[in-house]
């Protein structure tokens, strides 16, 4: 672990910490804080995703489906129109819109198979993104000299590494260089994130052996064919078992780390307020 005492992150003059656990938890609460005090530069993994990688394959999608439309079509291709997304910390949703949902395409799903294509462009963005942190961590430092370092990681980290496994080669990288903290969340703060996305479901990235599983899983509950999937529907089905999933993933990754409370993190209202909180983690840890 990065810092083994309290005294030693305390003092630390360069911190770095990796923030992971679900989504909506506090992640990027905590990392748009830090970043506010000046002190700390935020690298959000998502964000890396939809630009550095996923970026062109976004635009793509955007054009393709412009070109369905004559008017629009007529424009690009005379160049008389620059289609591209517009990705911020904050908005996500280009990233969301090209994963898509699987399922029945009059109601906007996409063909199981294309999804799983996307899907795996996903897991190889995320992984290239995620190593990235290294070179983000001497960028912040030598072109703008902030010393502090958070990275802001995907709820889908716990799926793209082997949290199980003795030595996995992102998760080495990222413990070497970062403090792993878990954000973990209670049985009230799942269902709330259930009934959240009951409301909303969005587009999320998934193990592919858990989604193949749960799309079989799913038609044989409900008699359906592929085609005649809603695709909201098998999304809704499948978030909460994906909660329960990716779980004991979590608590594996955070054996090389430490672990605060959501309840914890809702107390937070400063940087110092957070040092302290993480200094009292490594403290749990010993003991």
């Amino acid at each position: 672990m990065l810092y083994k005492t309290r005294a030693e992150w305390l003092s630390a003059p360069k911190k770095r910490v990796l923030f992971f656990g679900m989504s909506g938890l506090g992640k990027t609460f905590l990392a748009t804080m830090l970043r506010g005090s000046g002190q700390w530069f935020h690298y959000s993994v998502d964000y890396r995703i939809g630009t550095r990688y996923m970026g062109e394959l976004i635009a793509d999608n955007f054009k393709r489906e412009a070109m369905k439309v004559p008017f629009l079509r007529e424009l690009l291709l005379s160049d008389s129109v620059y289609i591209a997304s517009n990705i911020t910390f904050d908005n996500l949703a280009p990233l969301s819109t090209y994963l898509g949902k699987p399922g029945s395409e009059t109601r906007g799903g996409l063909p199981f198979d294309e999804y799983m294509r996307r899907q795996d462009q996903h897991r190889m963005a995320e992984i290239a993104s995620l190593l990235d942190s290294g070179h983000f961590i001497r960028r912040g430092q030598e072109i703008y000299g902030i010393p502090h370092f958070v990275c802001d990681s995907g709820g889908s980290i716990c799926e793209v590494v082997d949290p199980l496994a003795d030595s996995d080669p992102v998760l080495d990288a990222l413990s070497r260089d970062m403090l792993m903290i878990w954000i973990k969340g209670s049985d009230a703060h799942t269902a709330e994130l259930v009934r959240r996305f009951d409301r909303a479901p969005k587009p999320m990235y998934y193990q592919p052996e858990f989604l193949d599983r749960a799309w079989t899983s799913y038609r044989v509950e409900k008699g359906l064919e592929a085609e005649q999937v809603n695709p909201d529907d098998f999304i809704r089905w499948t978030y909460a078992r994906a909660l329960a999933h990716r779980q004991p993933r979590y608590a594996a990754m955070a054996r090389r780390g430490v672990t605060i409370l959501a309840e914890e993190v809702a107390e937070v209202r400063t940087p110092d307020d957070l040092n302290e909180l993480i200094a009292k983690a490594i403290e749990r840890k010993d003991a």
